[in-house]
């Protein structure tokens, strides 16, 4: 179990350590929980929040379909307020399953990353 996380903690550094958002491209920050999956856009110059989604009050056949409808909602949300391109942070994710869908759902909103 110590190795498993020490790999997850890893992974986690070395995505953080390229990925910073800005003014003009913030980050979109995902979390994923056994059940829901989260999504936030962070403004790390100012080190806010700008607003965040999640997956609990989604109705989908199955995770990833969920993901993916919060990618699209946060996308929407995002178009909103002027934000058109984002830095897509996994943390320590794998590219694949829900956080993969998540993105794809946020490129078919509209948001550049």
């Amino acid at each position: 179990m110590k190795k498993k996380n020490n790999k997850r903690l890893a992974r986690k550094r070395r995505v953080r350590m390229r990925i910073r958002g800005k003014n003009n491209s913030p980050r979109l920050a995902v979390f994923k929980s056994n059940r829901f999956i989260y999504a936030q856009i962070i403004d790390d110059t100012a080190g806010t929040t700008i607003f965040s989604e999640n997956s609990k009050g989604v109705k989908a056949k199955n995770k990833s379909e969920a993901a993916y409808e919060i990618g699209k909602k946060i996308a929407e949300k995002a178009i909103g307020k002027n934000i058109k391109k984002v830095v897509f942070d996994r943390a320590n994710y794998p590219y694949h399953g829900r956080a993969k869908a998540l993105a794809e759902g946020a490129r078919e909103g509209g948001l550049e990353f």
